[in-house]
Protein backbone atom coordinates (compact mmCIF):
# COMPACT_ATOMS: atom_id res chain seq x y z
CA UNK A 1 0.00 0.00 0.00
CA UNK A 2 1.52 3.19 -1.11
CA UNK A 3 3.06 6.32 0.20
CA UNK A 4 2.14 9.57 1.63
CA UNK A 5 -1.51 10.43 1.30
CA UNK A 6 -2.17 13.77 2.94
CA UNK A 7 -1.93 17.05 0.99
CA UNK A 8 0.91 18.17 3.28
CA UNK A 9 2.96 15.06 2.52
CA UNK A 10 2.78 13.96 6.17
CA UNK A 11 0.97 10.80 7.32
CA UNK A 12 -2.78 11.20 7.74
CA UNK A 13 -3.37 11.33 11.50
CA UNK A 14 -6.46 9.33 12.47
CA UNK A 15 -8.49 8.88 15.67
CA UNK A 16 -10.69 5.77 15.85
CA UNK A 17 -14.02 5.99 17.72
CA UNK A 18 -16.07 2.84 18.36
CA UNK A 19 -17.62 1.37 21.49
CA UNK A 20 -16.48 -2.16 20.60
CA UNK A 21 -12.86 -2.80 21.58
CA UNK A 22 -12.48 -5.59 19.02
CA UNK A 23 -13.51 -3.19 16.22
CA UNK A 24 -11.08 -0.52 17.42
CA UNK A 25 -8.28 -3.08 17.62
CA UNK A 26 -9.00 -4.43 14.14
CA UNK A 27 -9.13 -0.97 12.61
CA UNK A 28 -5.96 0.07 14.42
CA UNK A 29 -4.14 -2.97 13.04
CA UNK A 30 -5.40 -2.25 9.52
CA UNK A 31 -4.45 1.41 9.59
CA UNK A 32 -1.15 1.00 11.43
CA UNK A 33 0.01 -1.41 8.74
CA UNK A 34 -0.71 1.11 6.00
CA UNK A 35 1.84 3.58 4.67
CA UNK A 36 0.76 7.20 4.91
CA UNK A 37 -1.73 6.69 7.76
CA UNK A 38 -1.00 7.01 11.48
CA UNK A 39 -3.40 6.12 14.30
CA UNK A 40 -2.88 8.78 16.97
CA UNK A 41 -5.69 7.84 19.35
CA UNK A 42 -8.78 5.73 20.02
CA UNK A 43 -11.99 6.30 21.97
CA UNK A 44 -14.90 4.15 23.11
CA UNK A 45 -17.63 6.81 23.02
CA UNK A 46 -18.33 10.33 21.84
CA UNK A 47 -17.33 12.11 25.04
CA UNK A 48 -13.96 10.36 25.11
CA UNK A 49 -13.56 11.10 21.42
CA UNK A 50 -13.76 14.84 22.10
CA UNK A 51 -10.99 14.58 24.69
CA UNK A 52 -8.76 12.49 22.41
CA UNK A 53 -9.27 14.81 19.43
CA UNK A 54 -8.42 17.85 21.54
CA UNK A 55 -5.23 16.16 22.77
CA UNK A 56 -3.99 14.67 19.49
CA UNK A 57 -5.22 17.05 16.74
CA UNK A 58 -5.93 14.41 14.08
CA UNK A 59 -6.72 15.03 10.43
CA UNK A 60 -9.54 12.47 10.31
CA UNK A 61 -11.87 10.98 12.93
CA UNK A 62 -13.30 7.59 11.96
CA UNK A 63 -16.57 7.77 13.89
CA UNK A 64 -19.11 5.11 14.83
CA UNK A 65 -22.68 6.38 15.32
CA UNK A 66 -24.41 4.07 17.79
CA UNK A 67 -22.55 4.37 21.11
CA UNK A 68 -23.60 4.67 24.75
CA UNK A 69 -23.66 8.14 26.28
CA UNK A 70 -22.59 10.66 23.65
CA UNK A 71 -23.29 9.07 20.26
CA UNK A 72 -21.46 9.76 17.02
CA UNK A 73 -23.86 12.42 15.75
CA UNK A 74 -23.65 14.41 19.00
CA UNK A 75 -19.86 14.02 19.10
CA UNK A 76 -19.55 15.22 15.50
CA UNK A 77 -21.74 18.22 16.23
CA UNK A 78 -19.60 19.06 19.29
CA UNK A 79 -16.38 18.82 17.27
CA UNK A 80 -17.75 21.29 14.74
CA UNK A 81 -19.09 23.59 17.45
CA UNK A 82 -15.61 23.79 18.99
CA UNK A 83 -14.09 24.58 15.61
CA UNK A 84 -11.74 21.60 15.76
CA UNK A 85 -10.24 21.04 12.30
CA UNK A 86 -10.48 17.23 12.27
CA UNK A 87 -12.80 15.91 9.55
CA UNK A 88 -15.31 13.22 10.56
CA UNK A 89 -15.74 10.10 8.45
CA UNK A 90 -18.61 7.96 9.72
CA UNK A 91 -18.09 4.18 9.82
CA UNK A 92 -21.29 2.49 10.93
CA UNK A 93 -23.66 -0.41 10.38
CA UNK A 94 -26.64 1.85 9.67
CA UNK A 95 -27.61 2.89 6.15
CA UNK A 96 -31.04 4.50 6.64
CA UNK A 97 -31.50 7.90 5.04
CA UNK A 98 -32.52 9.77 8.20
CA UNK A 99 -29.41 8.66 10.06
CA UNK A 100 -27.18 9.63 7.13
CA UNK A 101 -28.78 13.07 6.93
CA UNK A 102 -28.40 13.52 10.70
CA UNK A 103 -24.68 12.70 10.51
CA UNK A 104 -24.06 15.02 7.56
CA UNK A 105 -26.10 17.76 9.18
CA UNK A 106 -23.93 17.42 12.30
CA UNK A 107 -20.84 18.00 10.17
CA UNK A 108 -19.60 14.61 8.97
CA UNK A 109 -17.99 14.77 5.53
CA UNK A 110 -18.26 11.10 4.58
CA UNK A 111 -20.30 8.00 5.37
CA UNK A 112 -19.05 4.41 5.10
CA UNK A 113 -20.60 1.13 6.21
CA UNK A 114 -18.87 -1.52 8.29
CA UNK A 115 -19.37 -4.17 5.62
CA UNK A 116 -17.03 -2.18 3.35
CA UNK A 117 -13.82 -3.86 2.23
CA UNK A 118 -10.65 -2.76 4.08
CA UNK A 119 -9.38 -1.04 0.94
CA UNK A 120 -12.60 1.00 0.80
CA UNK A 121 -12.06 2.23 4.35
CA UNK A 122 -8.48 3.21 3.55
CA UNK A 123 -9.59 4.92 0.34
CA UNK A 124 -12.28 6.77 2.30
CA UNK A 125 -9.77 8.09 4.82
CA UNK A 126 -7.48 9.27 2.03
CA UNK A 127 -10.42 10.87 0.21
CA UNK A 128 -11.41 12.83 3.33
CA UNK A 129 -7.81 13.99 3.76
CA UNK A 130 -7.95 15.31 0.17
CA UNK A 131 -11.10 17.28 0.94
CA UNK A 132 -13.52 14.85 -0.69
CA UNK A 133 -16.75 13.33 0.67
CA UNK A 134 -16.84 9.56 0.28
CA UNK A 135 -20.22 7.83 0.52
CA UNK A 136 -20.76 4.08 0.52
CA UNK A 137 -22.93 3.27 -2.54
CA UNK A 138 -25.71 1.87 -0.37
CA UNK A 139 -25.63 4.95 1.83
CA UNK A 140 -25.75 7.19 -1.24
CA UNK A 141 -28.82 5.34 -2.55
CA UNK A 142 -30.50 5.61 0.85
CA UNK A 143 -29.76 9.33 0.96
CA UNK A 144 -31.20 9.90 -2.51
CA UNK A 145 -34.33 7.82 -1.87
CA UNK A 146 -35.03 9.01 1.68
CA UNK A 147 -38.74 9.79 1.81
CA UNK A 148 -39.11 10.02 -1.96
CA UNK A 149 -42.34 12.04 -2.22
CA UNK A 150 -45.63 11.23 -3.89
CA UNK A 151 -46.95 13.97 -6.20
CA UNK A 152 -49.22 15.21 -3.39
CA UNK A 153 -46.35 15.26 -0.89
CA UNK A 154 -44.18 17.18 -3.34
CA UNK A 155 -46.62 20.10 -2.97
CA UNK A 156 -46.38 19.99 0.82
CA UNK A 157 -43.52 21.75 2.62
CA UNK A 158 -43.91 19.37 5.56
CA UNK A 159 -41.97 16.73 3.61
CA UNK A 160 -38.86 18.83 4.31
CA UNK A 161 -36.86 18.82 7.52
CA UNK A 162 -36.36 22.09 9.42
CA UNK A 163 -32.79 22.34 8.14
CA UNK A 164 -33.86 21.65 4.55
CA UNK A 165 -36.38 24.48 4.77
CA UNK A 166 -33.62 26.79 6.04
CA UNK A 167 -31.36 25.83 3.15
CA UNK A 168 -34.19 26.20 0.62
CA UNK A 169 -35.07 29.68 1.88
CA UNK A 170 -31.47 30.78 1.39
CA UNK A 171 -31.41 29.24 -2.10
CA UNK A 172 -34.50 31.30 -2.89
CA UNK A 173 -32.59 34.39 -1.70
CA UNK A 174 -29.92 33.62 -4.28
CA UNK A 175 -27.14 32.57 -1.89
CA UNK A 176 -24.42 30.21 -3.14
CA UNK A 177 -23.65 26.99 -1.27
CA UNK A 178 -20.59 28.51 0.40
CA UNK A 179 -22.65 31.47 1.64
CA UNK A 180 -25.39 29.15 2.90
CA UNK A 181 -22.80 27.08 4.76
CA UNK A 182 -21.41 30.17 6.50
CA UNK A 183 -24.89 31.46 7.33
CA UNK A 184 -25.99 28.16 8.91
CA UNK A 185 -22.65 27.17 10.44
CA UNK A 186 -22.39 23.91 8.51
CA UNK A 187 -20.02 22.63 5.84
CA UNK A 188 -20.52 23.25 2.13
CA UNK A 189 -20.66 19.48 1.63
CA UNK A 190 -23.57 19.31 4.08
CA UNK A 191 -25.38 22.04 2.15
CA UNK A 192 -24.99 19.98 -1.03
CA UNK A 193 -26.31 16.89 0.75
CA UNK A 194 -29.36 18.83 1.96
CA UNK A 195 -30.00 20.17 -1.55
CA UNK A 196 -29.81 16.66 -2.99
CA UNK A 197 -32.44 15.60 -0.46
CA UNK A 198 -34.59 18.68 -1.19
CA UNK A 199 -34.52 17.98 -4.93
CA UNK A 200 -35.59 14.37 -4.33
CA UNK A 201 -38.33 15.24 -1.84
CA UNK A 202 -39.81 17.98 -4.02
CA UNK A 203 -39.35 16.19 -7.32
CA UNK A 204 -37.35 19.05 -8.86
CA UNK A 205 -34.22 18.86 -10.98
CA UNK A 206 -32.13 21.84 -9.91
CA UNK A 207 -31.85 24.83 -7.56
CA UNK A 208 -33.77 27.11 -9.93
CA UNK A 209 -36.80 24.83 -9.82
CA UNK A 210 -36.37 24.50 -6.06
CA UNK A 211 -36.30 28.29 -5.67
CA UNK A 212 -39.46 28.61 -7.75
CA UNK A 213 -41.11 25.95 -5.58
CA UNK A 214 -40.09 27.90 -2.47
CA UNK A 215 -41.52 31.12 -3.91
CA UNK A 216 -44.77 29.40 -4.85
CA UNK A 217 -45.14 28.06 -1.31
CA UNK A 218 -44.19 31.29 0.42
CA UNK A 219 -40.98 30.05 2.03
Amino acid sequence: MSGRSSPSGHPIRVVLVDDHAVVRTGLAQLLSGTDGIEVVGTAGDGAEALEVVRETGPDVVLMDLQMPGTDGVAATRALRAEGLPAQVLVLTSYSDGDRIIAALDAGAVGYLLKDAEPDEVLAGIRAVARGESPLHPRAARALLSARRPTPAEAEDASVLTVREVEVLRLVRQGLANKQIARRLGITERTVKAHLTSVFQRLGVADRTQAALWAERHGL
